[in-house]
């Protein structure tokens, strides 16, 4: 039993974190809204799992590279948090990709030459 995966895992959350509090993208920009989008997020995807499982589609790959521990059969610690970090890295490139957009259709100061050959 080992933690590489997870601890891979728990790092690219933490990388996350660090790019939504710099850039202000989602919790540092609506806490409460992030969480709600996130919660559903994550319930839906492992509803998508719990059928996929039911229906035999996914099953539980052995790797020493896991913890082993199964929340239910089928189902590794490390999907919840593999799932979690996908909806948050979604809504980090979408509202960080919002952000460059906005930045790019702001109007920039024209250079004071310009200025001077206007008139």
């Amino acid at each position: 039993m080992t933690f590489v995966y997870l601890g891979c895992l728990l790092l690219s959350l933490a990388a996350m974190v660090l790019l939504d509090a710099r850039f202000r993208l989602v919790f540092w920009r609506d806490a409460r809204r992030a969480t709600i989008v996130l919660a559903l997020g994550l319930a839906f995807f492992l509803a998508w799992d719990a059928a996929g499982i039911l229906l035999g589609v996914f099953a539980r790959g052995e790797s020493p590279l896991m913890t082993g521990v199964e929340l239910a059969p089928e189902l590794p610690l490390e999907e919840v948090f593999f799932l979690l970090f996908l909806c948050y890295l979604t809504l980090v490139a979408v509202f960080g990709a919002r952000a460059v957009m906005d930045a790019r259709r702001r109007p920039t100061d024209e250079p004071q030459h310009a200025k001077e050959r206007a008139r």
